[in-house]
């Protein structure tokens, strides 16, 4: 039976096409509320709405863990992650506020500066300009995407912290944390909980925690068409509840780095990553296009992905791969590291 571990190569795999998609489905979740529409049916809510977000904290937990635990060393560890995280989006909020905002509502003055010094920090503290956008059914907010990248910053600095301490070469680390934010997650969506900094903690923290299992226990997981079509059905069924996570943490993390994993056709091994410039830049593109009148959710969705697109290549070559370069050199690799 063959394992997951067996099936991934760390250099070569599609996870960057994964990626690229789960993006893409965002585009299609936003096109939603940026034209004035909503999903009304609740199950498909979950799986449009949600499960592109997830999927990515689901990837990094699997790849982040691997990369500590491959290179434990913290300086390199927090360089790596903040050129990767950072300079895109400090370019981002510089583009939305001073090219983006001022041609779309004509909006120039001292809030577009604000706009780039209060959200630096990678929590989003002012999410319009001048009150900008206006006058399109989401208003006040030019990009509803980035919020997310605080969570995900948070994760790199608990994988860290555990790191650091030496636990996190414990298989059962992770797996003892995932039942925590489990628990949790039950507790705030029976309302035991009324706290939205549990919730989302919950939600990104179970999702990250699910991938960072998937690779503890890598070698051990099959991969054959049972294990996924169980994986697929406890997916299905748990759109039905009302937070699809408590049950699908696992399957989401499991399909998706299979998915990466088995995808071998070569077109598809993509090289460059520009999921994360669509995931930036999406959200103001659609702005951009619900400002041009755009009401009808297919359409929005296809003209706002034209838009991105550029963008999102742009990003990648000027800014995330130069940035990335910039990255400590690694020593050698060490030997397997036990893990029990």
């Amino acid at each position: 039976m063959r394992s997951l571990g067996a099936m991934f190569d760390p250099r070569r795999n599609a996870l960057n096409f994964v990626r690229l998609t789960l993006a893409v489905t965002v585009i299609g979740w936003h096109s939603f509320p940026l034209t004035g529409h909503d999903i009304e049916y609740a199950p498909l809510r979950q799986l449009v709405g949600e499960i592109g977000v997830d999927g990515f904290f689901a990837i990094s937990g699997f790849l982040i863990v691997a990369s500590w635990v491959r290179d434990p060393n913290w300086a390199r560890y927090l360089r790596a992650r903040a050129l990767r995280i950072l300079p895109a989006f400090w370019v981002c909020l510089l583009v939305t506020a001073f090219v983006i905002a001022p041609l779309a509502a004509g909006v120039l003055g001292g809030e577009n500066v604000t706009y780039v010094l209060y959200n630096a920090g990678l929590r989003i503290f002012q999410e319009d300009i001048a009150g900008t956008p206006l006058g399109v059914p989401y208003e006040g907010v030019w990009n509803g995407s980035l919020w997310t990248l605080w969570w995900e910053f948070l994760c790199y600095l608990g994988v860290m912290g555990l790191g650091l301490v030496g636990i996190l070469r414990w298989r059962w680390t992770t797996t003892i944390l995932f039942g925590v934010a489990l628990a949790v997650g039950v507790a705030t969506t029976a309302g035991v909980v009324d706290n939205w900094y549990a919730a989302q903690g919950s939600r990104f923290g179970l999702m990250f925690l699910a991938g960072a299992m998937v690779w503890q226990w890598k070698d051990r997981i099959p991969v054959n068409a049972w294990t996924l079509t169980v994986a697929g059905a406890v997916l299905i069924a748990s759109l039905l509840t009302p937070n699809y996570r408590l049950l699908a943490a696992l399957p989401v993390a499991y399909l998706v780095m299979v998915a990466g994993a088995s995808i071998k056709t070569p077109r598809l091994a993509l090289r460059n990553d520009v999921s994360y410039g669509v995931y930036i830049y999406a959200f103001p593109a659609q702005q951009v296009v619900a400002y041009s009148g755009v009401d009808e959710v297919a359409l929005m969705a296809v003209a706002a992905t034209l838009l991105t697109f550029p963008l999102a290549i742009a990003s990648w070559f000027l800014v995330e791969k130069p940035a990335m370069r910039l990255k400590a050199k690694r020593p050698e690799p060490a030997s397997p590291v036990a893990a029990f």
